[in-house]
């Protein structure tokens, strides 16, 4: 995958992310982080904001677990 693929790639999950809804934010989250983890792997700099997209989707999946957990 080309550096300009992995860029393509991560501008359609935020554009797919724009005002989804949960479900469907906790159901890319795991796309995102491997975007990520390729821009990583292929020395790419990763931008800022899919760091915070990426780190925002973390926390709500989190979220997501405790949300039916018995008190």
């Amino acid at each position: 995958m080309t550096v300009q693929d992995l860029y393509t790639e991560a501008e359609q999950l935020e554009q797919r992310l724009r005002g989804a809804c949960l479900n469907t934010r906790l159901a890319l989250q795991p796309s995102v982080s491997r975007v990520i983890d390729r821009m990583k792997a292929q020395g790419v700099q990763v931008p800022p904001r899919l760091r915070r997209l990426d780190a925002a989707l973390c926390e709500d999946a989190v979220e997501a677990q405790f949300d039916n957990m018995p008190v």
